[in-house]
């Protein structure tokens, strides 16, 4: 042979769907074999989808995965001479495992078990997987593959293993979570195993969203002097072609260009959402309304997601609800040709505090009357969601949410917060960027000072530092895990740095309580973020 070609299938899969993630598999052969492609690589555990959880400690889900894997065999033996891998959990003689099998003409030729199984960030596969430690390297039309999985791409060692059998082309399927500016990371990782090896890579990366967690794609192959020769976009699903030569160095294809960091990151909560609704089969959304550019960014992800009619606004106006918010509310409502609908406060709320009065007596106002306001609100929503089934979405950003500027079944009430892990100061720039490509926020949301309208002139910041202060003291020692004098010394405020790493700690059992929602930095209030509720230690 001259040449051959690789595709990469960028699919989405449905954890636990495996006829569902089946079908995607055999629909990207099909392709690929149409456009001449010899060899098709999947994602990491493409037939069950990523991370399967505590799924793996279900026999019945093993038999299934492997049962189902035997079926997809027999169906890509009719194509004749294709090779295509597939990740699937295996169980063998060592344990369970993270595995990866080559198909071809209706049988296993080869198979690869994880060796490096992640155990930081949002991963925890030592809890389930068993690791491999032998190489695995295939031939395809006179070319001899390498074959290794996600985390081992991380380490030196499983690439070196695997040129030292004999490899040409190295092949990374993945199911490689997003965070910002990753995808930059990933290849620089990895040019650093082609200095050592020279060899060509090919890196496939799964698409969607799976609970907290967004797969980007962004597949690409690296040739043998590290130079990026083929890369398929973000956040989209698709197969990508790399033509191989008789030598084992990839040729140039079709590049997609990077894109800025707010494109990526409102793409991810796009994605997110999308995922998340439809995969759980509800049949729309519900947002509180508020007037204000947290509820704002929701709505135009929202619509974005799922279209406007998919989607229904409620603005729920108290006795401090400024005129402004209910303007711009209903401009923000319209731009995006939502339902809207206005459902006033004041009745419930008098009757709750009626209610409480005697218990209330001689007691001075404080957030407690804030508070019901805000848990009238999610009741409100919550009896919408519960009569037309849609799922609410709330609309706390990580800065609120850090440092608990957020009411425990008011506001925090809902199915799923879609900017839980975007930082006020990041929300203002993704509402900037959604009007680039089609102003659908009005103005006044983004230039008038946030306010949770609970009080008379109440605004954000008279309870909280600056939000380029408060974003910068919980970048640093929330992501970063810098130290309270390592963040001082960086230039902030002590009293204001002390504050809110004291506020983080108070906060934990709050946002226990808050739904699940999209991931998109490095460390997220989540999966990987597990402080105790129950704790005296102060730095």
């Amino acid at each position: 042979m001259s040449t051959q070609k690789i595709a990469l299938a960028q699919i989405n899969p449905l954890l636990g769907d495996l006829a569902g993630n089946a079908q995607l598999i055999h629909k990207a052969a099909l392709d690929a074999y149409s456009q001449g492609a010899k060899l098709v690589v999947t994602p990491e555990l493409s037939l069950t989808g990523y991370p399967p959880e505590d799924l793996l400690l279900r026999p019945a889900f093993i038999e299934a995965a492997q049962l189902q894997l035997e079926l997809l065999m027999k169906e890509l033996a009719q194509y004749s001479d294709l090779t295509v891998i597939v990740g699937h959990p295996k169980q063998t003689s060592a344990g369970l495992q993270n595995y990866a099998s080559v198909l071809r003409n209706g049988k296993v030729i080869a198979g690869y078990a994880k060796q490096e199984l992640p155990n930081h960030e949002v991963f925890d596969e030592v809890r389930y997987f068993v690791p491999g430690n032998e190489a695995c390297v295939f031939e395809c039309e006179g070319v001899r593959y390498g074959l290794i999985l996600c985390e081992d791409a991380w380490h030196a060692g499983p690439a070196k293993q695997s040129h030292a059998a004999g490899a040409q082309v190295l092949l990374v399927p993945n199911a490689s979570p997003y965070h910002l500016q990753k995808e930059a990371l990933r290849i620089e990782v990895l040019r650093g195993h082609i200095a050592q090896t020279k060899m060509p890579l090919v890196y496939v990366n799964a698409v969607g969203g799976q609970d907290e967690l967004v797969f980007d794609g962004g597949s690409f192959a690296l040739n043998s002097d590290g130079k990026v020769v083929m890369a398929m976009p973000q956040f989209e699903t698709g197969l990508g072609l790399v033509t191989v030569t008789a030598s084992g160095e990839l040729e140039k294809g079709l590049i997609t260009l990077p894109q800025s960091v707010e494109a990526q990151a409102y793409q991810a909560l796009v994605l997110g959402v999308r995922d998340y609704v439809t995969k759980n089969r509800f049949p729309g959304v519900i947002i509180g309304l508020s007037g204000g550019v947290d509820s704002a960014l929701v709505l135009a992800i929202a619509v974005d997601a799922l279209g406007a009619d998919k989607v229904r606004t409620v603005m729920m106006a108290s006795r401090y609800t400024a005129d402004i918010s209910w303007i711009d509310a209903r401009e923000m409502a319209k731009n995006l040709g939502v339902q809207y609908d206005e459902i006033p406060i004041s009745g419930p709320v008098d009757a709750l505090e009626a209610s409480l009065a005697e218990q209330f007596a001689g007691l001075k106002v404080d957030a407690t009357e804030e508070n019901i306001q805000a848990r009238v609100r999610g009741t409100l929503l919550m009896a919408l969601s519960n009569k037309t089934g849609r799922l609410v979405l709330t609309t706390g950003n990580k800065s609120e949410m850090a440092v608990g500027y957020c009411t425990l079944y008011g506001d925090m009430a809902g199915g799923f917060a879609v900017i839980k892990d975007i930082a006020k100061t990041l929300v203002y720039h993704l509402c900037a960027y959604r009007n680039s490509i089609t102003p659908v926020i009005p103005e006044r949301i983004l230039t008038r000072a946030p306010s949770a309208e609970l009080r008379p002139d109440q605004k954000d910041q008279d309870s909280l530092p600056s939000y380029e202060v408060l974003d910068g003291i919980v970048e640093r020692y929330m992501e970063q895990n810098q130290s309270i004098a390592q963040i001082i010394a960086a230039g902030f405020d002590a009293k204001s740095v002390e504050k809110v790493t004291r506020l983080i700690k108070l906060n934990e059992y709050k946002r226990r309580q808050a739904p699940p929602g999209v991931r998109v930095t490095t460390r997220a209030f989540g999966r990987d973020w597990r402080y105790p509720i129950t704790s005296q230690f102060r730095a």
